[in-house]
């Protein structure tokens, strides 16, 4: 039986979400007037305001702040396995030096995050910031033109077929004599803690699982990708990255993988409603030589 997997590298900011343009006013401003700049900035400030209480109140951000890792399972092997049920993270002298015990304290919290994560922010939320939290995502999504449901929808497209596995989609052609494996991955320039957070806020948590989520913070996205190639390589794997900076594009281009650029301007080639699985599996046409006629009859510019 043929496997082949699809692996889509997203970056965050300023891709699948609007944040940074929305506070500093560019994204209004591309829209000569037809979009209230103030309007933007104060959307922006309300995410940021919910974005830092639900990590200092749930994630542990006050105390690991000073300590990002580039993914959650970063220091699995000081993790132990203990049951942290009844384990109290605020008397457990987490802190500096960084030496083994205070590793296995971090492992902890990571291991703690990733099951808050997993249950998302319902079980975490009163129901009066759930409903602060969706009216907000509404209005924003209004203001964008429906940028972040489209993204929403566009992630999820990607992934098809079975939401079960932990890692990746699976889906068989008619014949069923191939499988196909669709991985999201995110990989942001934001620390680990707040990106997490953003993704479960942002509504994307159901598509990409925290072990999915990376942190080029201190590394670089070029150290990012690589080990995304290490931990899904094979003969049939296919990667593309899909942002709308330079570094993830140097980043792609270093390892000779597609990549999709995204701009927040209404002229933007590839934006927010607009760019579908389609597009991208031009791209990854162009790049590996793909003999599927559909993807080969999809018309799109090969560039970044």
């Amino acid at each position: 039986m043929d496997q082949k997997m699809n692996v889509y590298i997203w970056d965050m900011d300023e891709t699948l979400i609007l944040l940074k343009s929305l506070i500093n006013g560019t994204y209004a401003e591309a829209f000569n007037g037809s979009k209230t700049v103030q309007s933007g900035v104060e959307i922006g400030k309300m995410w940021e305001n919910h974005i830092l209480q639900i990590c200092d109140d749930h994630f542990f951000y006050e105390q690991v702040e000073n300590c990002n890792m580039p993914y959650l399972d970063v220091l699995k092997q000081y993790d132990d396995g203990r049951d942290l049920t009844e384990y109290d993270f605020n008397k457990d002298g987490f802190g500096p030096p960084s030496d083994d015990l205070n590793k296995k304290r971090l492992a902890y919290r990571h291991r703690a995050v990733a099951h808050k994560y997993k249950k998302g922010l319902h079980s975490i939320l009163d129901q009066d910031m759930i409903k602060s939290w969706s009216e907000l995502y509404d209005v924003t999504d209004s203001y964008t033109d429906m940028w972040f449901s489209a993204a929403r929808a566009c992630l999820e497209q990607c992934a098809v077929g079975d939401r079960d596995l932990a890692s990746s989609t699976v889906s068989t052609n008619d014949a069923g004599d191939t499988i196909f494996q669709h991985v999201n991955i995110l990989v942001t320039s934001g620390s680990l803690i707040p990106s997490l957070v953003k993704c479960l806020l942002f509504r994307l948590g159901d598509l990409i699982p925290s072990e999915n989520v990376y942190s080029s913070w201190e590394v670089g996205k070029l150290q990012c990708l690589s080990w995304i190639k290490e931990r899904f390589n094979g003969p049939n794997v296919q990667f593309c990255v899909i942002g709308d900076g330079w570094e993830e594009c140097e980043a792609a281009e270093s390892m000779r993988w597609p990549f999709v650029k995204i701009g927040p301007l209404p002229s933007s080639f590839h934006r927010f409603p607009g760019l579908t699985p389609k597009d991208l599996g031009h791209y990854f046409s162009v790049v590996y030589g793909n003999s599927d006629k559909k993807d080969n009859d999809i018309l799109a510019p090969s560039g970044n």
